[in-house]
């Protein structure tokens, strides 16, 4: 089995096969050899397990993914990746490899054709600038999976697992904190990959919660959007601009779900958003 984590090696592989990063598909291969074990184990990859990686590189992640749990179904969209996979994953019988967008995988039937009778797990080294997308897309198609373990900027990490009432959270917080318990699990430095990147990254995993916390999410998520479409602003006035609605009936909306009209969306819980959601959506 070759080490995918030796540069050396790396780069043999990748000349032999012609293979060039490509900067628009913000390809970065992790050649730290602790770092891929611990996102697999800390990501639930285990015997009686199945898991989605999304992006595989040389299939370095896979690799380890592939040793402990069951079956491994890597979804790769780069096509030039293909026969450098089937040279570098060649020791495992338990790993298929689609060569699509994830974006445009349907998911849920892949859960079911391939993971019958398995708890279902996504690992993932995202390219920065989808990270947001890939991530609400897994969470919004209300996946029959346990987990999401993912490798993100680290800024982005610090943004999807924050706490809300902080200063760090956005919209996207919300929504993830909406569709699952989010934790940092530990920081990746620049130079863990290759070519290195210009920022540190982080792992984080998110726990699926399945319960359903209002009737229409649609109206939800439209007020949380509206909520931080005006970073510094009062949550009155974010509102009104996002909603298009007078400033006058989102201040009495505000006052009738028990909050000051001064507040500031990232004072708000996830009760206060729910309860704000609840009273606009009756005017």
């Amino acid at each position: 089995m070759q080490n995918l984590t030796n540069i050396s090696v790396v780069k043999d592989i990748l000349s032999r096969h012609g293979f060039t990063f490509s900067k628009s598909l913000g390809q970065n291969f992790i050649v730290n050899p602790s770092v891929c074990p611990r996102i697999a184990e800390e990501g639930g990859a285990s015997s009686g397990t199945g898991v989605i990686e999304i992006g595989t590189g040389v299939g370095v992640l896979t690799t380890d993914l592939a040793k402990r749990a069951d079956k491994v179904v890597a979804i790769e969209i780069d096509d030039r990746l293909i026969p450098v996979l089937s040279e570098t994953l060649s020791d495992f019988d338990n790993v298929k490899i689609i060569n699509e967008d994830v974006l445009k995988v349907d998911l849920n039937k892949v859960i079911e054709e391939e993971f019958q009778g398995m708890d279902v797990y996504v690992c993932a080294n995202l390219p920065y600038y989808i990270t947001s997308p890939i991530i609400m897309s897994l969470l919004e198609s209300r996946l029959n999976i346990r987990a999401i373990t993912v490798m993100v900027q680290k800024e982005a990490a610090t943004r999807l697992t924050a706490e809300l009432g902080t200063r760090d959270v956005g919209a996207v917080t919300v929504a993830v904190r909406y569709y699952s318990e989010p934790k940092l699990l530990f920081n990746v430095s620049r130079g863990s990959f290759m070519p290195s990147p210009n920022v540190d990254s982080a792992v984080i995993r998110l726990d699926i919660k399945n319960e359903k916390k209002v009737d229409d999410e649609k109206h939800f998520f439209k007020v949380v959007r509206a909520a931080f479409s005006q970073r510094r602003k009062t949550l009155s006035n974010s509102l009104s601009s996002g909603l298009s609605m007078d400033k006058k009936v989102i201040t009495e909306a505000i006052k009738s779900a028990g909050l000051p009209e001064s507040i500031r969306p990232e004072q708000l819980s996830m009760e206060d958003f729910i309860n704000i959601a609840e009273s606009v959506r009756k005017i």
